[in-house]
């Protein structure tokens, strides 16, 4: 399996930086409940993959993204390039003008509406995202969409300076840190979900019982969500909240 941190390399940096720059904060935003338009919003991430593919489609890439006098017909106009992959000619294509929309414009009917339908958009702009970004990583490296699926639950990941990583496993780099704090902090920063065994393994929790115990309890707190047969562990948003909440009181900053 392919690295998160090289699975775009393939993109010139002025136009990859920004795209795992503003995945991140979308995936981000979503697991926090920060569901309004101003925080959730697919239209940045919509000009840059619209960049990113009339580069691929002329074989120059621009040095930053941009976005075109009318959005929609410059997306038409990549459907011509039928030298592409077809989700770069087709599907990516006439999904980027609803992204852009759905967030960018449907907030003006929000107001005195009798549904709120911030989680509801904030779900299909996480859904589309998420689908083009593996789709990105399987044309740029030839993979089958498991393998790009997990590069990409890979690249959503919170980046914390005290949470190392070499792609496989994690190690926390502050060892003062109690166990419980390590453990939410490694949970947290691994989407979509962990295993206990690989959990124990990066936190090195010799004790099993304690180590067991802390996960319970973090599951009856709602914090994780824990399933003991499969083998599993996510976390949940009042888990990404104390995560928060960690970093804050530790002075840990998120990048």
């Amino acid at each position: 399996m392919i690295a998160a941190s090289a699975a775009l390399t393939a993109i010139p940096l002025g136009l990859r930086d920004p795209l795992l720059s503003e995945y991140q904060t979308i995936v981000q935003n979503f697991l926090e409940h920060r569901w309004l338009p101003s925080e959730l919003s697919g239209g940045r991430f919509s000009e840059i993959v619209y960049t990113i593919l009339d580069g691929h489609a002329k074989g120059a890439y621009a040095g930053a993204p941009s976005k075109p006098g009318n959005f929609e017909q410059a997306c038409k106009k990549l459907e011509n390039n039928a030298h592409e992959p077809r989700s770069f000619q087709i599907l990516i294509p006439r999904m980027l003008p609803a992204l852009y929309e759905v967030r960018n414009n449907r907030s003006v009917g929000h107001v005195g509406g009798d549904v709120d339908p911030n989680h509801m958009d904030s779900l299909v702009v996480l859904s589309m995202c998420n689908w083009i970004m593996g789709e990105l990583v399987r044309v740029y490296h030839a993979m089958n969409v498991p393998d790009a699926q997990k590069v990409v639950n890979a690249l959503a990941e919170i980046r914390i300076p005290v949470v190392w990583s070499d792609g496989y496993k994690k190690r926390i780099l502050q060892p003062t840190l109690k166990l419980p704090e390590q453990l939410l902090l490694l949970i947290a920063t691994t989407l979509p979900q962990i295993t206990i065994n690989e959990l124990q393994l990066w936190s090195e929790a010799s004790d099993k019982s304690y180590f067991m115990k802390v996960l319970r309890a973090f599951h009856k707190k709602r914090l994780i969500e824990l399933d003991e047969k499969a083998g599993t562990i996510q976390v949940l948003p009042p888990g990404a909240k104390q995560t928060e909440e960690i970093l804050r009181r530790k002075s840990i900053l998120v990048v």
